[in-house]
């Protein structure tokens, strides 16, 4: 199936522009406007403005929750959303659309101070309740936003998402770049288009090992699909959050917050509040230190309808639903009702076909999609 991929992207690579991929960094600003608590007033300050300049809430409640959580004392998720905002795109009607380039669920024990951190692949074939028919995973946001993929992560993993965190691609360098770079074992020497999809002399070039990255190089590693598939990228990116997280979290870093913060400033939406953000000073001052498991959804490649799709493994799916239920503490809260109007893939019971994935004509991406993945 891996070469049937490579010969669809191939395929389609002339007629499509390159797409841009970038990780999530909400959790250092977590830290950090919680920490500026303990470093003065400036600071304190600025991290309470940035958050509220961020504050975005959405109009929703969950159907997977009785009532509303408090991070203090309960178990949460927040869902991190990463877009690339070079890549809106327009309906007739002029409303800006964007795809989502990635998805990272984080589950949080109050109790363990502990992290789950669920890497979603973009191209996951899965039921989108908005348009009532199963698609890949990244359209959720391009229908309907943050709303969308919100409803569409919680239909696939049964696990309530509280809050959520919306990053743009610019981001990503401007932090990495704030923190003086970060510090990655690269697993395999490559060449990557920069930021600006520019080859030749300004392609980033990497060799394998354990480095110092600037924002143009982390971003090329995060990137990538040349050296591997999609949960390799998410690994990878996982990867790169866990460095990020470090080193905001470090000592040294305590000089460079005002510069982090403005990084993030501009480039980021979330409904997390400031006194929420405060909450979650004790995950990173926790005596064990931020203790954050990586986990991913494994499948395997497919094709519907000449689209290149990921097809998420229904054994390995009830697993993770169930490790993250178990983290959140709802394990046995969930009703085993639910199961009979959703599949292990994620799909609903409606007249769609989920195997030939037959869906609404409004969108087809073989037809659409000006943008390719690499």
């Amino acid at each position: 199936m891996a070469s049937n991929r490579e010969s669809y992207v191939n395929h389609n690579k002339k007629k499509r522009k390159r797409k841009k991929i970038l990780t999530f960094i909400l959790v250092p600003l977590l830290v950090i406007a919680a920490s500026g608590i303990g470093y003065g007033a400036f600071l304190y300050t600025k991290a309470k403005s940035v958050v509220e300049d961020s504050y975005q809430p959405i109009d929703r409640e969950s159907s997977l929750r009785d009532a509303a959580v408090d991070p203090d004392i309960d178990d949460i998720s927040i869902l991190f959303i990463g877009v690339d905002d070079s890549e809106k795109r327009s309906s007739s009607s002029g409303t800006t659309r964007s795809r989502s380039d990635a998805l990272m669920l984080a589950t949080l024990n109050e109790k363990e101070k502990s992290v789950k951190l669920l890497s979603i692949p973009r191209d996951s074939y899965v039921y989108i309740p908005e348009r009532g028919y199963n698609d890949k995973i990244t359209h959720a946001h391009y229908f309907g936003g943050v709303t969308s993929t919100i409803e569409t992560v919680e239909n696939l993993l049964d696990v309530p998402v509280d809050y959520y965190a919306k990053m743009n691609f610019d981001a990503f360098m401007d932090v990495v770049e704030a923190l003086g770079g970060i510090e990655v074992d690269v697993p395999v020497t490559f060449t990557e288009q920069n930021s600006k999809d520019q080859k030749g002399e300004n392609a980033i070039h990497l060799e394998k090992g354990l480095q110092t990255l600037n924002g143009e190089e982390a971003l090329a590693l995060a990137r990538t699909r040349k050296i591997d598939n999609d949960i390799e990228r998410g690994k990878r990116q996982q990867l790169i959050m866990k460095a990020i997280m470090d080193k905001a979290v470090s000592a040294q870093a305590i000089t460079k917050y005002s510069k982090l913060m403005e990084a993030v400033g501009d480039n980021m939406t979330t409904d997390l509040s400031f006194s929420n953000i405060q909450s979650l000073l004790a995950y990173a001052t926790a005596e064990n230190g931020l203790q954050v498991e990586s986990l991913t959804l494994t499948g395997s490649d497919g094709n519907v309808d000449g689209a290149y799709v990921y097809q998420l493994d229904p054994t390995a799916l009830e697993e993770t639903k169930a490790i993250l239920q178990e983290h959140l503490g709802i394990k046995d809260d969930i009703n085993s009702s639910d199961d009979t109007t959703m599949d292990t893939t994620g799909s609903s019971d409606t007249s769609t076909d989920s195997t030939t994935g037959t869906t609404d004509s409004t969108y087809n991406e073989s037809t659409t999609d000006t943008t390719t993945t690499n």
